[in-house]
């Protein structure tokens, strides 16, 4: 039989010593070393993470600036919109009088030089004549009813839509169809 005690065998208050001289036995047969290859690797780490932070951050703010740069005309075409309207508004009731057909030339060159300006600044007018409704590029001021073509389809344009890229300035303002009601 040996003298020694298994430390299972072992009160509580000795077993503790036994584990916190462990410890101290472990804290101090750390090699030199290996303390600081850990301490290494520890920043080296910091550094990676500080490295791919800083380019998500050059990466968003050059995203944000191109964003910026795309969209920069977004509030002229805005502002430009209802000029276009009158001018649309006004071809419309001197193409019906004969005797003005030098007025109506010269507001059609007008209205020309304001789509062109605005196609220049990356504009794009939204076609909704006999697409099918899309909220999302028209605003239904109306409903038709018709046979003449498929329901939720426009009909009618009342003011043209414009988007600049992807983002819509203004809905196309339309006249939506409807099933026709006739009982004939």
């Amino acid at each position: 039989m040996s003298t020694e005690t298994p430390e299972n065998d072992l009160p509580p208050e000795e077993l503790d010593q036994v584990e916190d001289t462990a410890d101290v036995e472990s804290e101090e047969s750390v090699d030199p070393l290996v303390a600081l290859e850990q301490e290494r690797d520890q920043f080296r780490d910091q550094f990676l993470r500080t490295v791919a932070e800083m380019d998500n951050f050059r990466k968003r703010v050059n995203r944000e600036r191109e964003d910026d740069r795309k969209y920069s005309n977004f509030g002229l075409i805005s502002d430009l919109l209802p000029a276009i309207d009158n001018l649309e508004r006004a071809i419309e009731v001197v193409s019906s009088d004969e005797s003005a057909a030098s007025v109506l030339q010269g507001v059609e060159m007008v209205l020309k030089q304001f789509e062109d300006i605005l196609v220049k600044n990356g504009a794009e007018f939204i076609d909704a004549q006999g697409q099918p409704f899309d909220p999302n590029l028209h605003e239904a001021l109306q409903q038709r009813p018709t046979a003449e073509v498929p329901p939720m389809t426009v009909v009618e344009v009342l003011e043209r839509g414009v988007k600049i890229h992807d983002r819509v300035i203004r809905p196309s303002k339309v006249i939506v169809s409807t099933e026709s009601t006739d009982e004939n």
